[in-house]
């Protein structure tokens, strides 16, 4: 399996949109049909380590988001960590 663009061990340092054009490289290459069993096998496992990457990323990225708040008078008083669920 020599395409899919990304090893397991550098994957730490892909940004978000490095891990998402991998990831859509992979998808492409299993819905072609074209790879064997084991390169599927294997094509398979690298999505599912990207996934998990992107998903890891976005986490990261939404606990760094800050809701504004606002006074009783509608006015900007402060921020406070964004609720996410």
């Amino acid at each position: 399996m020599a395409d899919v663009t990304t090893d397991t061990e550098n994957m730490e340092t892909l940004s978000f949109e490095q891990a998402m054009s991998a990831l859509d490289e992979v998808v492409a290459k299993l819905e072609s049909g074209n790879a064997s069993l084991e390169d599927s096998i294997e094509i398979y496992t690298k999505g599912t380590a990207l996934k998990a990457h992107c998903e890891a990323k976005l986490k990261d990225a939404q606990a760094k988001i800050e809701k504004i708040t606002l006074d009783t008078s509608g006015k900007a008083a402060g921020t406070a960590p964004l609720d996410v669920e």
